[in-house]
C-alpha cells in the first residue's frame, strides 16, 4: 500500500492533457546590454508575451530533461518518479508554446546548467525549488495585463501546475509540513509571490547561454 507521504505527491502531480498559459507584460524591458543582432529576441505584443513563457518553459524542460537522464546519487524511485512527472509537464509545455508561435517562435535556446551539481541532490532540488517558484511569481506577475480573457483561463491551467510542482520539492527538500505551508512565498494576505517580468528574465538569465532580449516587449 501506497505511502501517505508517496500518495499526497501523486495525487499533487496529476494533471491530464496538455495547457498552456499567456502572459502580457506591459513594460519595456531591458536589454542587459547585449546587442539585438545577435540575440533572441522575443517580439511584441502577444508574440512577446507567448515567447516570454516559452522561454522559461524550455528552461525548465531542459532541466529537467537532464536531472531525469542523470539521476543524483541516492535518489529514491518516487523522488525520480516525481521529478519525471514535473519534467513531462514542462516539455508539453514547451511544445504547446512552441506550436502556438509557429515563425515567430525565438530560436531553441542554449542553456547554462555550469552552477548546478546534478549529482548532488541538494543542488538539483534547491535549483528545481528556484526555477519552480521562479514560473509561479512570473504568471502572477503577468496575469493582470492580459489582454484576452481566454488567455487569462489558459494561465490560471499553468501555473495552477507549477504551484504543485513547487509543493511536490517543496515536499522532497523539506517534508509535508513544508509544502502545506508555501516555503515562505506567500504574503502576510495570503497571495503568492508576483514578480514582473522585469525582474524574472535577470532571474533566469545565468542558466540560458544564448542571449534574450525584450526590448519591444509592450
Amino acid at each position: 500500500m501506497p505511502t501517505r507521504s508517496g500518495m499526497s505527491r501523486r495525487n499533487l502531480l496529476q494533471w491530464g492533457g496538455a495547457a498552456a498559459g499567456v502572459m502580457v507584460a506591459g513594460a519595456v524591458l531591458p536589454n542587459f546590454g547585449i546587442s539585438a543582432a545577435l540575440a533572441a529576441d522575443l517580439g511584441e505584443g502577444d508574440v512577446g508575451v507567448l515567447n516570454y513563457a516559452y522561454a522559461l518553459e524550455q528552461l525548465e524542460a531542459a532541466f529537467y530533461t537532464q536531472v531525469v537522464d542523470s539521476p543524483f546519487s541516492g535518489a529514491t524511485q518516487n523522488e525520480i518518479d516525481v521529478l519525471s512527472a514535473i519534467r513531462d509537464h514542462e516539455v508539453e509545455h514547451r511544445e504547446f508554446l512552441k506550436k502556438a508561435l509557429g515563425h515567430n517562435a525565438i530560436p531553441d535556446l542554449e542553456v547554462n546548467f555550469s552552477k548546478i551539481h546534478f549529482g548532488s541532490r541538494k543542488s538539483v532540488l534547491t535549483t528545481a525549488d528556484t526555477f519552480e517558484n521562479l514560473g509561479v511569481a512570473a504568471y502572477n506577475g503577468a496575469g493582470h495585463l492580459i489582454r484576452k480573457v481566454d488567455y487569462l483561463a489558459a494561465a490560471g491551467g499553468i501555473v495552477s501546475v507549477e504551484a504543485r510542482h513547487c509543493a511536490a520539492i517543496a515536499e522532497l527538500l523539506h517534508g509535508e509540513s513544508a509544502a502545506a505551508a508555501g516555503g515562505g512565498h506567500v504574503n502576510a494576505k495570503g497571495l503568492d509571490m508576483a514578480l514582473s517580468p522585469a525582474r524574472v528574465l535577470p532571474k533566469a538569465k545565468p542558466f540560458i547561454k544564448t542571449p534574450v532580449t525584450a526590448m519591444s516587449l509592450t
